[in-house]
């Protein structure tokens, strides 16, 4: 089996020695200008353009491979201040083709590495148990206690009405909260940001959770903040688990959501 393509993981701006990463076999250095390629040669046979489209439909060998490509650059940004991560399967046929693509790439490359320098990116899913947030509804929504009192001052008719009518004012109350809490805890983690990564909710029936997603998010932080940045995390955690928010936090990740590489200028 002949290694003839080139599997890159990321780039760093310093060479990395010997010892790129302690007890991983196989992983190179690459010197080209001012950057630095760790790279594994690995065969067609498992991951030329064909071959890696099969791969990937192997649940079994992506999920290995996947977060072995994590862990390399995971314990990369551990020894080094900017790590540029590449997307998982990144191929290049020759050494020749991976020095043209830094050689066309080498500006936008270094202003990813400035903007990412002592920074981290921490992933950030905010849930909400709507059934726990309706039992605090009066407490949160100033017409739901308003109508509440009506209900409550009011004869067995027109209390039926009403109670109705508040079972209505509720649903739309509590799409109203979710989208008012989702709002406000961004702009609490925002605060710790140098930049911010806004992704797609993803339905109940997709992340196999009875909850409902309110935020996601990534947020690109100086290292100096991050312990500021979980304080708050867990302050708000504890302030607004009784009514049915969950803030659930991971990190740090490769800045995945915050490299941009631009067309060479010109």
């Amino acid at each position: 089996m002949t290694n003839n393509l080139i599997y890159v993981y990321c780039l760093l701006d310093i060479d990395p020695g010997r010892a790129i990463v302690p007890g991983a076999h196989g992983l190179k250095s690459l010197a080209y200008g001012d950057f630095y390629a760790i790279v594994k040669f690995v065969s067609e046979e498992e991951f030329s353009e064909e071959n890696l489209k099969q791969n990937l439909n192997n649940i079994q060998w992506l999920e290995t491979n996947a977060r072995e490509h994590v862990a390399v650059i995971t314990l990369l940004m551990e020894e080094h201040n900017a790590v540029i991560p590449f997307n998982f399967g990144t191929i290049f046929q020759s050494e020749e083709s991976l020095n043209k693509f830094l050689t066309d790439y080498s500006e936008s490359l270094t202003e990813n590495f400035q903007h990412i320098g002592g920074k981290q990116e921490w992933a950030v899913k905010i849930y909400c148990d709507r059934k726990a947030l309706s039992e605090k509804i009066d407490e949160l929504s100033e017409e739901a206690a308003a109508l509440e009192t009506q209900i409550m001052a009011s004869g067995p008719g027109k209390a039926f009405l009403l109670r109705r009518k508040k079972t209505e004012l509720i649903e739309n109350e509590l799409d109203r909260l979710c989208k008012l809490y989702g709002q406000k805890y961004y702009e609490e983690f925002r605060v710790f940001s140098e930049a911010t990564h806004l992704s797609n909710l993803i339905p109940p029936d997709f992340n196999e959770r009875q909850d409902t997603m309110i935020l996601n998010a990534a947020f690109l932080i100086e290292k100096i903040k991050v312990a500021d940045f979980l304080n708050t995390v867990e302050i708000l955690r504890k302030k607004d688990i009784n009514s049915g928010f969950v803030i659930e936090t991971t990190g740090p990740w490769p800045p995945f959501s915050f490299i941009y590489i631009k067309e060479k200028r010109g």
